[in-house]
């Protein structure tokens, strides 16, 4: 059986319109700060790019200031502040912020009123799939994992930030946005041709751009034809097998709301890196956390900071579900795991 990938928090494959969008993008020669009819044709995919992203995303076009990626959309919105947040966010946030903020064993963080502005909090957990209770007036939201996944209005949010990204959706990798509310003020980090209304210079990446809009438009048709509760459906038969099997095993925020592609799970005792590995092998992609802390074998920093001990921080598993996953591989990836958990459990003793 052909390889099965299970891991789509992390990245999701190319969608066919982005990929339609790119290659037309590429025949695209000029400049897009030429001021001949090359460069406007150039600078034309840039903003039919904007428009689709702020229109997926619920804010108004010159609110869209594309980046290399939501981590540098990070650092040009939090740079010149002294933000706060939780120790569950993205490490791209936690960078530039104060981990200040409590997060309770169901994954949601109380904001005080007066924090607000300074806080920096996600829309929905990339490990969990948690999805917050989002207080108006937030400094900024990280709503790369929940934008193309579940309906968000960044102009309902109240919010004066918020940062997404493309691979996320079915875009290509390397490129990303910060959404600002209109009147608010951005001090460009990278500086020099006044690209992105001059608050990200540097010639703009046309093909990456085009696809981002492409896939935003995508992701948002999806939702309009309620693609989400198939999803979980899909998830819900994953939980129901293992859980049937194995009664030790814990699904973290299964009785919160979540993202409905997401299901992370801790069987105690049994490493998350070696079932990724043994998973792996067996021909399925999954994660033991976020993709930007993979590989470093430690405990889950956001299963810590839900009041998860080390070891059961330790002994989680993400797998994150697509539009194209089908039922018959969830259940081929349920049985397989099972299987693989009544061998470790043998070896154990």
């Amino acid at each position: 059986m052909d390889r099965i990938y299970l891991d789509w928090n992390a990245t999701t494959p190319l969608r066919p319109e982005a990929r339609a969008a790119m290659v037309a993008a590429m025949d695209v020669v000029g400049n897009p700060s030429s001021v001949h009819g090359e460069g406007w044709r150039a600078k034309g995919l840039i903003e039919k790019a904007r428009r689709q992203v702020a229109q997926a995303f619920g804010a108004d076009g010159t609110d869209v200031i594309f980046t290399a990626s939501a981590t540098e959309a990070a650092a040009l919105a939090l740079a010149a502040g002294d933000y706060i947040c939780a120790g569950i966010e993205h490490e791209a946030i936690a960078a530039w912020s104060d981990e200040a903020l409590g997060a309770t064993k169901q994954g949601h963080v109380e904001v005080p009123l007066e924090l607000r502005a300074k806080t920096c909090l996600q829309a929905a957990n990339g490990e969990t799939g948690i999805i917050m209770d989002i207080p108006a007036g937030l400094g900024l939201i990280d709503a790369t994992q929940a934008f193309g996944k579940v309906p968000f209005a960044f102009n309902w949010s109240g919010a004066e930030m918020a940062i997404i990204s493309a691979h996320k959706l079915g875009g290509p990798k390397g490129i990303g946005a910060l959404i600002v509310k209109r009147g608010t003020e951005i001090a460009a980090q990278i500086k020099g041709g006044g690209q992105e209304m001059g608050r990200r210079a540097g010639t703009e990446n046309v093909i990456g751009i085009a696809g981002f809009g492409a896939a935003a438009e995508a992701a948002a048709h999806d939702l309009d034809q309620k693609i989400g509760p198939k999803i979980e459906k899909l998830r819900n038969i994953l939980e129901n097998l293992i859980a049937h099997s194995e009664k030790d095993t814990i699904f973290v925020g299964n009785d919160a709301n979540r993202l409905p592609n997401t299901s992370c799970f801790i069987t105690p005792g049994w490493r998350g890196e070696t079932q990724v590995m043994v998973m792996d092998l067996a021909g399925f992609a999954i994660s033991a956390g976020s993709a930007c802390s993979s590989g470093k074998v430690r405990a889950s920093k956001v299963l810590r900071a839900m009041g998860y001990n080390e070891a059961e921080a330790g002994c989680a598993i993400r797998v994150s579900l697509g539009p194209t996953t089908t039922e018959d591989e969830v259940r081929h990836f349920a049985n397989a795991w099972i299987a693989e958990c009544k061998k470790w459990r043998d070896r154990a003793g």
